[in-house]
């Protein structure tokens, strides 16, 4: 999934759009790869963060529920078990194993109202943008949000090549 080259043509031209847009929103690309690394550097992980919130020097993301490490840990799992496929777009809801399936309905159903909302420090730089954990939600098919991945699983070099993608 935090492979940009292994995106389809749609999902990379979707995050180069979305990324470029967000660094314009937010004072500008270094404004943005900076929350990134500060996102990265929370221990251990930005989501389970206690103030639901993460900031930088010019930028700061907030979210309004607080995420339990578990959830974190079942995305992950789920990431690396998607890891090698050739579909980025996969269902998660596609587990075979009734248990597993059970709390991943779990975890969808307590982030599916999450929201998180980047903002700048400063008014001057730009109105912030925001954006949800899923894509598609229905009672047989759930999508993790590759901007939400992009956000808090993937690497800054992952979010360098798809401001860097040519359409």
């Amino acid at each position: 999934m935090c492979n940009f080259n292994k995106q389809t043509e749609d999902t990379k031209a979707l995050i180069h759009l979305f990324m470029t847009k967000a660094a314009e929103n937010v004072g500008g690309t270094n404004f943005l790869l900076e929350l990134m690394e500060a996102m990265k550097s929370k221990k251990p992980h930005a989501l389970s963060e206690k103030n639901s919130q993460v900031a930088s020097n010019h930028t700061i993301i907030k979210w309004n529920k607080v995420v339990f490490q578990d959830k974190v840990d079942l995305i992950r799992a789920i990431l690396d078990n998607h890891r090698s496929s050739e579909n980025p777009d996969f269902n998660i809801l596609s587990e075979p194993n009734a248990k597993k399936r059970k709390n991943i309905l779990n975890m969808v159903r307590t982030l599916t109202p999450l929201e998180f909302v980047v903002t700048p420090q400063s008014h001057l730089d730009g109105g912030g943008f925001n954006f949800k954990v899923f894509d598609a939600v229905s009672d047989d098919e759930v999508k993790l949000n590759p901007i939400f991945i992009t956000m808090f699983f993937c690497s800054t070099e992952f979010t360098k090549k798809a401001l860097k993608h040519k359409i």
